[in-house]
């Protein structure tokens, strides 16, 4: 082999070397890329997360709103209550003094 066939040869196996790259890197792009309508549902799943975040953050100062609103009304509910309970406790209290003094008077 001479000089000439040698060069000639070199050539072809480089070539068909970056050929092989080259169809390599296309099959791989090829397989690989994402298309459009790809990005459009990747689009639309983001929108759709993005307004379930903000449903669930209105759900949450909802249910904060009305745990605040229920304590009070179970604060108010409960100082009623004792309320209530100290004044049928003296009414109790009021009542035993008056039959105490009821059965003295009877008893004189």
């Amino acid at each position: 082999m001479n000089r000439t066939e040698f060069i000639f040869v070199t050539a072809i196996v480089l070539f068909l070397a970056f050929a092989l790259g080259w169809f390599a890197y296309w099959l791989l792009h090829r397989f690989t890329r994402v298309t459009q309508s790809d990005m459009g549902e990747l689009d639309r799943m983001a929108q759709a997360l993005h307004e379930a975040e903000e449903m669930r953050d209105q759900a949450i100062t909802y249910l904060q709103q009305r745990e605040a609103e229920l304590t009070n009304q179970l604060s108010q509910s409960e100082a009623e209550l004792r309320a209530a309970m100290d004044g049928l406790r003296e009414a109790r209290l009021e009542a035993e003094e008056l039959r105490n003094m009821l059965e003295n008077s009877r008893a004189s």
